[in-house]
Formats: C-alpha cells, structure tokens, sequence
C-alpha cells in the first residue's frame, strides 16, 4: 500500500519531479524534437524510489565509491529474514496467523536484528575495527 501511494505521488508530481537534466530527453529535443512527452516512458521514477533501477544504480554507484577510498572489503556479509525465528513463533503461538501474515512484524524484528548486528560489528569489534559499512 506504501509503495503504491509513492507510486501515485510520483506519478501525479511528474511535472515537478521532470526536470531539463534528464541526459535523454535534453539530447531528443536538441535533435529538433519540439513534444518531448511522446518520447520514452511518461513516468519516470526518481533515484529516491526504493527497488527502482535508478536507486539500484546509485547505490552500486556509492558502494563502489566507498571501495574507491576505503580498498576492497573483506567481507561480504547478506542477512535475511527467518519467519520461523523464535520471536515470530511467540508472538503468533496464540493465533491462527501464520508469519507471512504479519509482515509488520517480520519487518520490525528484522530490523532490531540488524540493528543488533551492526552494533555488534562497529562497537564490539566482532571482525576488528570497522572503516566503512553501509
């Protein structure tokens, strides 16, 4: 629901979100094409638009900026979210619920986890003294 009212507001502001620094649409109107908006797609989604390809980019884009002045990292760690962890079971014991069902609270307790996780990497020192993470 979230993400289709980002959607629509996107959607509905392309007027003001659309600006002339669009590389494409800047190089179809100087070859002489006066209606831009038959060119490409009618919406375009900005870089801030969580999943899209723009963001996708610009967060490979930073990822690698930070390899640029910091070196190469040591570890690649993923953390994922466990429906089946016990948190999830106790808060659903006395429903008929099943955890996909409440995905608030998987995010939730996914995100205390990974709280606790990068606390323990940049203060407890888990791997040694961290430089850079994001």
């Amino acid at each position: 629901m979230i993400e289709s009212e980002r959607l629509y507001y996107v959607r509905k502001k392309q007027k003001v979100l659309r600006c002339e620094s669009y590389e494409n649409l800047r190089n179809f109107q100087h070859q002489g094409n006066k209606n831009i908006s038959e060119f490409g797609q009618r919406v375009i989604l900005p870089s801030s638009f969580t999943g899209g390809a723009r963001y996708m980019m610009q967060n490979y884009l930073d990822a690698m900026s930070l390899s640029k002045w910091f070196g190469y990292p040591d570890f690649f760690i993923t953390f994922t979210c466990n429906p089946k962890w016990p948190e999830v079971r106790r808060f659903l014991k006395d429903t008929t619920l099943n955890p996909e069902d409440r995905s608030d609270i998987l995010c939730r307790l996914f995100k205390i986890k990974l709280d606790a996780l990068i606390k323990d990497l940049r203060e407890n020192s888990v791997f040694g003294m961290v430089k850079a993470g994001i």
